[in-house]
C-alpha cells in the first residue's frame, strides 16, 4: 500500500514542476513582449504597482544608503563601508581592495552585488552593495572632482517592527565605530601655510598639507622621565574630557608652552604629542598672515582632533611685551602717514582667536606655542586659560642622555657614563648636540670619548660667550651713563 501511495504521488508532483515550468516560461515572454512593444513608461508603472502588491505581503524593510548627497560624500555609506570591511564573513568571495598614497594599510572592502549578514543587539540585519549604470556625471570627493558612470548604494533590509532601533542605535553604533576605525587607519598629516596669487591680484593664504614622517614618539625623547610621563597623563586627561567640558562651559581644548634654548627638543616634543594622539600639525607662521580676517579664515578651517602650532613666538611681530612695544612708539619720531597703514595681525586679534568666541569653532583642539625667551612675551600671551600647562625644555639631563645612549649606540651601561653624567652638571648642552656627537661613529667607546672632547670645546666656547655677553652689557651700561650724564649737563645748562 506504502507503493501504491509513492505511486500516485509521481504524476501530482510531475504536475507541479511541470505548472512551474508553464509559469516560468509564461512570465519570460510576458517580460519580452513588454520590454519590445510596452513604452518605458508604462513598464515602470507596472514595474512599480507588481513590487508595491508583493510589499503588502512582505514583514520587511529596505532602507537605501547612496554613496553620494548631490556632490557631497554621504557619511554614512563610507561609515558603513568602513564598518562592514571589519566585519566581513568568510563567506564573501569577491572583495574589493584599495590603497590610497595617503593611506598606511591595504583596505578591503565589499564588492558589487555581494551580501553581508550582521547581527546588533540580537537582530539580524542584512546589507548588499548595489550598482547601477547611469550617464555619466561628475562628483567631488576629498577635493576632488571624479568622473563616475555608476550610481553605488548600500541597502539595508531588515524586519519593519526594528525601524526604530536601526535610526536610533545601530546607525549612529556603525557611525562612532567607523569614527574609531578612520583615527586608527589615519595618516597623520603637517599643514603649512601655502599663499596663493598665482590668480588673483589679492593673495590667499590657505593650508597645504603632506604626510608627516617624524619618528619621533615619548619612548625616544631624550627628556627628563617625570615631565615626559606629565605630559602624557595631560594628554589622556584631555582627550577623555568632552563632556566635562560641555559641562563647565568651556571650549574642548588645551594650551601648551614650550620654552627654552634652541635645540632642547621643542619640534620633537611636539611631533611625539602629535603621533602619540593621533592629531593633524597645523603650523601656522605669522609672519606670512597679512590681517586678523586672513587668520580668521585660516583657524576656522583647521580640524578637529588637531594641534596648531606657532613656533617662536617671541619673534612675532606685535605679540610681544605691550610696555616694550608701546615705550618704542613713543620714543620712535612721529612720520605724517598720506596712505591708509597697511592691515596686520595685532596681539588682540590672535587673542580673540585662541581664547575668544572664535576659539570655540572646533573641538578636541592643542594649541602650542614655542619660545627661546618666555620672559619676552607678553604675560596676556601665556596666562592660564590660553597657555594651560608651561613646560620648561631643558639642557640635557644625565636621563636624557642615558635615553640617547640606548638609541643610538644600544647601550645602557659603559664605564664612561659617569664621567659624561659629571660634566653635564658643569656644562649646558642640549639634547641635539649630544645626539650630534653619538651619530659620529659606531663604535660606542670612540663615541663616548669625542663626547667628553666636545664638553672640553663646549666649555670654553660658553665662557667665550659669557665674556662678550658681560662686555657688552658694561659696553651698554657706560653708553648709558654717558648719555644720562650729558643730559644732567643739558638740563643745568
Amino acid at each position: 500500500m506504502h507503493r501504491l501511495s509513492a505511486k500516485s504521488k509521481l504524476p501530482t508532483a510531475k504536475t507541479i514542476v511541470s505548472t512551474i515550468g508553464s509559469i516560468a516560461a509564461t512570465a519570460m515572454v510576458v517580460r519580452s513582449v513588454a520590454r519590445d512593444y510596452l513604452p518605458p513608461e508604462f513598464r515602470d508603472y507596472l514595474y512599480l504597482g507588481f513590487r508595491n502588491f508583493i510589499n503588502k505581503f512582505s514583514t520587511h524593510l529596505t532602507m537605501v544608503v547612496y554613496e553620494f548627497d548631490g556632490f557631497q560624500d554621504n557619511e554614512i555609506y563610507n561609515a558603513t563601508e568602513l564598518y562592514v570591511a571589519a566585519k566581513m564573513s568568510t563567506d564573501i568571495h569577491r572583495l574589493k581592495v584599495i590603497k590610497n598614497p595617503t593611506q598606511k594599510n591595504i583596505t578591503v572592502t565589499m564588492e558589487v552585488n555581494e551580501d553581508f549578514t550582521d547581527t546588533f543587539n540580537g537582530v539580524k540585519f542584512y546589507w548588499s552593495l548595489v550598482s547601477k549604470k547611469t550617464p555619466t556625471r561628475q562628483y567631488y570627493s576629498h577635493d576632488n572632482r571624479t568622473s563616475r558612470t555608476d550610481l553605488r548604494s548600500l541597502e539595508l533590509t531588515f524586519h519593519r517592527d526594528h525601524k526604530d532601533l536601526v535610526l536610533n542605535e545601530y546607525l549612529p553604533f556603525i557611525l562612532n565605530d567607523a569614527e574609531m576605525k578612520k583615527q586608527e587607519q589615519k595618516t597623520v598629516k603637517l599643514f603649512t601655510v601655502n599663499t596663493n596669487s598665482s590668480y588673483s591680484r589679492m593673495a590667499t593664504a590657505m593650508w597645504t598639507s603632506v604626510n608627516l614622517d617624524h619618528p619621533a614618539s615619548f619612548a625616544t625623547l631624550a627628556m627628563d622621565a617625570d615631565t615626559k610621563e606629565m605630559v602624557k597623563k595631560d594628554l589622556d586627561r584631555f582627550v577623555a574630557r568632552r563632556e566635562y567640558y560641555r559641562k563647565v562651559g568651556k571650549a574642548w581644548k588645551r594650551g601648551y608652552l614650550l620654552y627654552g634654548p634652541p635645540g632642547t627638543g621643542k619640534s620633537s616634543l611636539i611631533a611625539a604629542m602629535a603621533n602619540y594622539l593621533n592629531f593633524d600639525i597645523y603650523d601656522l607662521e605669522l609672519t606670512d598672515i597679512k590681517s586678523n580676517s586672513e587668520l580668521r579664515s585660516l583657524l576656522v578651517a583647521t580640524a578637529n582632533r588637531s594641534i596648531l602650532v606657532v613656533e617662536d613666538i617671541d619673534c612675532s611681530v606685535e605679540l610681544h611685551d605691550r610696555v616694550a612695544v608701546e615705550a618704542a612708539k613713543a620714543a620712535a619720531p612721529k612720520k605724517k602717514e598720506n596712505y591708509p597703514k597697511e592691515k596686520e595681525v595685532t596681539l588682540s586679534g590672535f587673542l580673540n582667536f585662541v581664547d575668544g568666541l572664535w576659539s570655540s569653532c572646533g573641538d578636541e583642539r592643542i594649541i602650542i606655542f614655542t619660545t627661546n625667551r618666555k620672559d619676552k612675551l607678553d604675560p596676556a600671551l601665556i596666562r592660564p586659560g590660553r597657555m594651560d600647562l608651561h613646560i620648561h625644555m631643558s639642557y640635557c639631563t644625565p636621563c636624557g642622555f642615558r635615553l640617547l645612549a640606548s638609541n643610538y649606540l644600544g647601550i645602557t651601561q659603559h664605564d664612561l657614563f659617569n664621567q659624561i653624567e659629571d660634566l653635564m652638571s658643569e656644562v649646558d648642552v642640549t639634547p641635539a648636540e649630544v645626539a650630534e656627537q653619538l651619530l659620529k661613529d659606531d663604535d660606542p667607546s670612540v663615541v663616548l670619548d669625542g663626547l667628553i672632547k666636545f664638553f672640553d670645546v663646549k666649555r670654553k666656547m660658553n665662557e667665550e660667550a659669557e665674556a662678550k655677553r658681560k662686555e657688552k652689557e658694561e659696553t651698554e651700561r657706560k653708553m648709558n651713563e654717558e648719555a644720562e650724564a650729558k643730559r644732567k649737563e643739558k638740563e643745568e645748562a
